[in-house]
């Protein structure tokens, strides 16, 4: 008897050391899992050059920005190619209280446009644990301008608010490579309630590409091109095409480049691009971005 309780003991002991061993290999597996990781600044700020990046401001950030573009270089040198007049500048004050949402308002000097706009992070491409290849982000616009009315065979262009109105959805879709190389392909359309001519479409739509090349620890080059998918117009407009350089200087980020577009907002540069690069119809521009945090010190703030 006395050693059958003790063979019981001894079992009854191995049991309970298998199955705590079996609870702690189990525990470890789960705390070993790998956290999601993410990816940071494909693109250094939310626009490359006109177009918009995947990338949202961070948390309870605030941007101002300042957008230039010069005159046409082929103008001549009697207006220094494009310096001496012709310029287009949009102020802009874009804000994001989390980490997905953001929105912004600006305006433009050519055609008098006030624009806004709301920007969603739909998803974020992962490094490690997520299993998420690329970034996801939604774009919708509205833009109104407030040049004055004029006569058309005696009636007036803009017979309601509608008229000044335009609109501009997109999806664009990011991903990083490495920490030098990034990719993204740019879907969009723009409404135009009231167009120029009797014979043209309302709607245009582009699919366009952007990159950015990052080649040394604050400088890199980018490039965006969008192509037009349909035929809206009798008259004669390019695709939008630019080539920037990017600096980081702290704070601000500096952003100078050669385009053909004149355009600040979607409205403009997508549809209605009138000059091109092979006639030098490029011009110089530039953008200034200075992000303000306006989180607290503490977390509780």
């Amino acid at each position: 008897m006395k050693r059958i309780i003790v063979i019981f003991s001894f079992l009854t002991c191995v049991d309970s050391s298998i199955l705590a061993q079996s609870t702690d290999d189990l525990l470890n597996m789960v705390a070993e899992k790998p956290k999601k990781e993410y990816t940071t600044a494909a693109f250094k700020t939310t626009r490359l050059i006109n177009f918009h990046t995947v990338e949202v401001l961070s948390r309870r950030s605030l941007d101002f920005r300042i957008s230039h573009r010069f005159g046409d270089f082929n103008s001549g040198a009697y207006n220094a190619w494009g310096v001496d007049g012709g310029a287009n500048i949009r102020l802009a004050l874009e804000y994001c209280h989390g980490s997905r949402l953001m929105f912004g308002i600006g305006r433009t000097s050519g055609k008098k446009i006030a624009d806004g706009f709301l920007k969603y992070r739909l998803l974020k491409q992962t490094t490690k644990g997520g299993g998420m290849p690329v970034s996801v982000t939604l774009f919708t616009s509205v833009y109104h301008t407030f040049m004055q009315n004029v006569l058309i065979d005696g009636i007036n262009k803009y017979q309601s608010v509608s008229d000044r109105l335009s609109y501009c959805n997109q999806i664009m879709i990011g991903r990083k490579f490495n920490s030098r190389f990034s990719f993204q392909l740019t879907g969009a359309m723009v409404h135009v309630n009231l167009v120029d001519k009797i014979f043209d479409k309302n709607d245009c739509f582009v699919i366009g590409g952007v990159t950015r090349f990052k080649f040394a620890k604050r400088q890199a080059i980018t490039l965006e091109y969008g192509y037009r998918l349909n035929k809206y117009s009798k008259d004669k407009y390019y695709d939008s095409f630019g080539i920037g350089y990017d600096l980081e200087t702290g704070g601000h980020v500096f952003q100078v480049h050669l385009t053909n577009s004149f355009g600040l907002t979607e409205d403009q540069y997508f549809m209605y691009t009138n000059t091109s690069w092979e006639n030098w119809g490029i011009r110089l521009g530039f953008n200034i971005s200075r992000v303000f945090s306006l989180q607290g010190k503490n977390k509780g703030e």
